[in-house]
């Protein structure tokens, strides 16, 4: 696959991961009446990576948190940098977008 293709992919999984997850937890806390609760929380953050898991798990990975990535190689999990796709500018600056 494209590298081009798998940074797109992990662009749009953290966009969606930080639009899903951090949001639900935004309006859970923000407004309490509305009623999702940690359980809704948990589920929202749950279900965004199970989303993206089955949209962009067969192009990038669905490493959706650079961590991650970042740690697949020096642990010996990744064999080449190939496989590691998550670059230092894909998941901040989608982050950021989602925050807007």
């Amino acid at each position: 696959m494209a590298m081009g293709n798998r940074l797109g992919a992990e662009f749009i999984g953290t966009f969606w991961l930080v639009l899903g997850g951090c949001g639900s937890a935004v309006l859970a806390a923000a407004f309490p009446s509305v009623g999702i609760g940690l359980l809704g929380v948990s589920l929202a953050f749950g279900l965004t990576v199970l989303t993206m898991a089955f949209a962009i798990g067969h192009i990038s990975g669905c490493h959706l948190n650079p961590n991650e990535g970042g740690g697949l190689h020096p642990r010996g999990i990744a064999r080449g940098p190939g496989e590691v796709t998550v670059p230092p500018t894909s998941a901040p600056s989608s982050s950021v977008l989602a925050i807007r």
